[in-house]
């Protein structure tokens, strides 16, 4: 097997974290590779692509096999730094000579995943490369074929073996991308932990709950509280949208979409600090303010020793375990409303909000809801 990290990255290192590439950019050079194999009979060692973010880069071809009629070359994705489950996988382009003169076929083979839903800018039914990737990979071909072309056509295969197996790991089966990865890329570059990727994520899972005709969306902090919430409102699959860290995004991007109603549902902690107004709530934007959740105690009528005894705890977890031992009655209802309340605020009213505040244990401890007949 080839090393699972082919690619040599220059010059896009940023705060000493390895940058890595795109299936799209990693599929491009691989069609590139292969055409140029095709048209010259000549192994490929390593080929030059254009990036769509417009600066050139050479990857390593790690396989390269051709014969009269048609080639295959291989580029293994390298993530860099970034947390990725396609990292290592065998990027790999099948090219061969048809008589659409001028034409280039390009389709996913055995590992790239299939449109089913709607929503995703894409054609149900035809591959799930996306828009930016496919003309990328287009345009490398057709400077690869040069001259080739003018009396001939070509069919382009982009495959992925053990893209299925990828696929597992991501949400493409929700978004109805099924039985492989997606060709995506819209710079060629990973850069790790990016934010901007995790939007898009966030954006696609809102497309396909529009395109699916749903008004109503559930927002949660993670996958444990996905799946709680997922148990508690019975929505249809693609309803849940996991908008992480990222509050004031996610609700400004349903209700851009024409959601109706968004239901917010979490644990105490992230919820806490979308009820003080925080819409980006990763930890490093500061912990849970004790100050206000001890204001919350006095609200829900605790005494003056409990609401000490909440300014003074190490964690809202440890919050929630003081709550609970001292029956402080509507503590948790309370957060949920200004969940509600500070997010509809964030969309200009633009919808209703509920909000379902579950423990570790995924039980309801609090819950609100907030719409035109509330206000």
């Amino acid at each position: 097997m080839p090393p699972r990290h082919a690619v040599q990255a220059k010059n896009f290192d940023k705060k000493n974290l390895h940058n890595g590439w795109t299936t799209g950019i990693c599929a491009a050079a691989a069609a590139k590779a292969a055409v140029i194999a095709l048209r010259t009979q000549q192994k490929q060692d390593s080929v030059e692509v254009m990036l769509p973010m417009g600066k050139t880069q050479v990857f390593v071809v790690a396989q390269c096999e051709f014969c009269d009629v048609s080639a295959t070359c291989v580029v293994i994705k390298d993530a860099g730094d970034d947390p990725d489950c396609t990292d290592g996988a065998h990027l790999t382009a099948t090219v061969s000579w048809n008589d659409e003169v001028g034409q280039i076929e390009l389709k996913g083979g055995a590992g790239v995943a299939t449109v089913t839903k709607m929503g995703l800018g894409l054609q149900v039914g035809q591959s799930a490369i996306n828009p930016v990737p496919f003309k990328n990979i287009t345009e490398m071909v057709r400077e690869g074929a040069v001259d080739g072309l003018e009396n001939r056509g070509l069919r382009v295969v982009i495959s992925v073996p053990g893209g299925g197996i990828m696929s597992e790991l991501t949400q493409n089966a929700r978004l109805g991308l099924m039985g492989g990865i997606s060709i995506l890329g819209t710079s060629g570059i990973v850069r790790p932990y990016s934010s901007a990727a995790f939007k898009v994520s966030i954006a696609q899972g809102m497309d396909v709950a529009v395109g699916e005709g749903l008004s109503t969306v559930v927002l949660t902090t993670g996958g444990k509280s996905e799946d709680y919430l997922m148990r508690l409102t019975g929505l249809p699959q693609s309803a849940y949208v996991q908008m992480g860290d990222f509050a004031g995004f996610s609700l400004k991007r349903a209700a851009k979409s024409g959601i109706k109603k968004v239901i917010i549902g979490g644990m105490p902690g992230k919820l806490s600090k979308i009820a003080m107004g925080k819409m980006q709530t990763h930890a490093a934007g500061g912990q849970v303010d004790l100050g206000f959740l001890a204001e919350i105690g006095r609200e829900a009528g605790a005494s003056a020793e409990i609401i000490q005894r909440i300014a003074e705890a190490n964690t809202a977890r440890h919050v929630q375990e003081i709550v609970e031992q001292h029956q402080v009655q509507g503590f948790w209802d309370i957060v949920a409303f200004k969940v509600c309340e500070v997010s509809r605020r964030h969309v200009g009213g633009a919808m209703t909000l509920a909000c379902m505040l579950v423990d570790f244990g995924g039980a309801i401890i609090g819950q609100a809801e907030i719409g035109e007949e509330q206000d």
